[in-house]
């Protein structure tokens, strides 16, 4: 099967859908709002495109491999309770034809940091609903020690005070590189999880807040026998002292990218502590956390899942942004999407062979045309 990352148009927010070579399917956030399930508004029916793209099991249900939660925004994870079964797969109900997740991703440490800073009341309902089905999945695991399809769960990071340490097969550790997807080994991707991570000491643990808590991968695919074609770098919402941090403990191999998910939708906070809308030129780069986002390879993309860039005091998206990254993308020839930019309201594909990713090419000579890709005259503007 051929490899392809389908990035839905969510304005600010998240939703990728990767499908392996293998042919299993990874969802890495969602925001599937009313309004996309209303057929008189025009907003993209991202929920009815999500479920032409998946496969059926021998009951008739759909159902993607593994969903991935980077940290539970409503921006991230809107419509999960509409459209994803949660509880046991016993209980599906073919009347209501949710999509079954056969195992979730999912970090209690991002939770628990919500929880700390802001109250369990704050959290959205399908971010409440999603931790309700993660603790009834991993206290499968505890009484039993073992999972099935339906009931799976990874746990993405460590937990603080040793919570996490009797999970054995189910915890992924940063810094841990892991190919099982459903109880088995899979040899056409493989993930390297760079956070959540511990904190050191209690001024860190204030830092560390829910955005950067957000779970961070360096995914690679396989394709057509090469398996490293692409490497897709994945933040969620990761703010930049959490790229500074990374950036101090891993190789700058670890956050290499063909493909970047531009963090935050586009956020000058992902670059910088100072305020875009304050500051405006004046505000300076962290060098750090550049270098973590830097680490483009030859002909790499940068995608913005957010609302179209103006020259604006909007963060995010920032323009000032933007301009960074078209910085970072030019001595590599690559070229920067923002997916509002991009024509229809199907999601925006990239296949991957053994060459690496590739954009449609229409599509890439309509964001050139755009002003969005590498050509440009935002990149005049330099950083």
């Amino acid at each position: 099967m051929a490899t392809k990352t389908s990035h839905f148009k969510v304005d600010n927010g998240d939703m990728t859908l990767i499908e392996f070579e293998s042919g299993r399917r990874l969802l890495i956030d969602c925001k599937i709002r009313c309004a996309a399930d209303d057929p008189d508004d025009d907003t993209p029916d991202v929920g009815t495109q999500l479920r032409n793209r998946l496969l059926t099991d021998a009951d008739g249900r759909l159902y993607v491999d593994a969903f991935l939660l980077t940290h539970p925004d409503l921006d991230h994870c809107c419509g999960l309770e509409r459209h994803f079964h949660l509880g046991p797969v016993s209980d599906w109900k073919k009347e209501d034809d949710k999509i079954v997740i056969r195992e979730m991703w999912s970090s209690p440490m991002v939770f628990r940091r919500a929880d700390k800073k802001n109250g369990p009341a704050l959290l959205c309902d399908d971010a409440r609903a999603w931790a309700r089905e993660a603790r009834r999945r991993v206290k499968l695991f505890r009484n039993d020690g073992y999972l099935l399809d339906g009931d799976r769960i990874v746990i993405m990071g460590e937990d603080v005070d040793g919570k996490t340490d009797d999970l054995g097969s189910i915890l992924v550790k940063a810094g841990q590189t892991f190919s099982r997807i459903c109880g088995q080994v899979d040899s056409s991707f493989s993930a390297l999880l760079l956070a959540p991570m511990l904190a050191d000491d209690d001024e860190e643990e204030e830092v560390l807040t829910k955005n950067n808590s957000s779970v961070i991968m360096q995914l690679t695919l396989a394709a057509e026998g090469e398996l490293s074609a692409a490497q897709y770098l994945f933040g969620g919402d990761a703010e930049v002292a959490i790229w500074e941090r990374i950036w101090a403990r891993y190789l700058a191999a670890a956050v290499q990218y063909d493909v970047l998910l531009a963090p935050h939708h586009c956020s000058w906070h992902s670059l910088s502590w100072d305020s875009w809308s304050d500051l405006r030129e004046k505000a300076k780069v962290s060098p750090d956390a550049r270098k973590a986002l830097s680490q483009a390879k030859p002909g790499a993309y940068i995608l913005s899942s957010s609302y179209a860039i103006e020259d604006d005091d909007d963060d995010p998206p920032c323009i000032r942004a933007k301009r960074e990254y078209l910085a970072i993308l030019k001595p590599v020839a690559g070229a920067f999407h923002c997916l509002a930019d991009d024509t229809g309201t199907e999601p925006m594909e990239i296949s991957v062979s053994r060459y690496g990713p590739k954009l449609d090419g229409k599509r890439l000579a309509a964001s050139i045309a755009l002003g969005t890709g590498i050509g440009s005259e935002a990149l005049a503007h330099g950083g």
